[in-house]
C-alpha cells in the first residue's frame, strides 16, 4: 500500500513531466519551423491573366511574395522578376517563362532595341525569345521557369520562381 510520500513524489514527477512536455513543444516547433516553410516558398506565384499577354511580345513581371530567412518573416515584397512570352495560338506550352537574371553574372536582362530578343546590358549576352543563347558570353540559355495555367476562359498565369547558379553550363537551383 503506497503511503502519502510516495503519492506526493509521483504527483510531483508527473506534474514536472507535463510542464516539461508543454515547454518542449514550442521549442521543437521553433527549431524545425524553417524546415517546414522551405517547401512553401517554391509555390506557384500568380502573375497575370493569359488574355493580357500578346503572342510574341515579351512582358516583364515582378514576382511578389513573402520571404522567410530562417526565423525572420518578411512582408510581401518583390523577390525577383520574370519574362513571360505568349506563344502563338495552339502552341504547347502556351506561355514561356524565364528568369530575368542573366545566367552569366545575374545582371537584369532586358529586351533588345528591336524587341525580338533579350539582351544583358552588363556583358552583352544575347538570347532569343525562346531563351536560347545567341552568343558565347553566357554558359547557358536563359533559365526557364515552370508555368501553370488555372482553368477558365481567361486563365491565370502562375510561375514557380527560382534562382539558379550563374556561370555554369548546367542549371543548378540556389538553396
Amino acid at each position: 500500500m503506497p503511503n502519502r510520500r510516495d503519492l506526493l513524489r509521483f504527483g510531483a514527477v508527473s506534474l514536472g513531466g507535463v510542464f516539461s512536455a508543454l515547454l518542449a513543444v514550442p521549442g521543437v516547433r521553433f527549431l524545425l519551423g524553417p524546415l517546414a516553410s522551405a517547401t512553401a516558398e517554391r509555390a506557384f506565384q500568380p502573375l497575370t491573366r493569359l488574355g493580357q499577354l500578346k503572342a510574341g511580345e515579351p512582358q516583364a513581371f515582378a514576382v511578389i511574395a513573402e520571404r522567410r530567412d530562417a526565423w525572420v518573416k518578411y512582408p510581401r515584397e518583390p523577390i525577383g522578376s520574370v519574362w513571360l512570352v505568349r506563344q502563338p495560338e495552339g502552341s504547347n506550352p502556351p506561355v514561356l517563362a524565364f528568369s530575368a537574371e542573366c545566367p552569366h553574372l545575374s545582371c537584369p536582362i532586358g529586351l533588345t532595341p528591336d524587341r525580338k530578343g533579350f539582351l544583358c546590358p552588363c556583358h552583352g549576352a544575347r538570347f532569343t525569345l525562346s531563351g536560347a543563347k545567341e552568343n558565347a558570353v553566357s554558359a547557358r540559355g536563359m533559365d526557364a521557369l515552370a508555368v501553370e495555367l488555372s482553368g477558365g476562359a481567361d486563365p491565370e498565369v502562375r510561375v514557380r520562381f527560382e534562382r539558379y547558379q550563374p556561370q555554369v553550363a548546367e542549371k543548378k537551383p540556389l538553396a
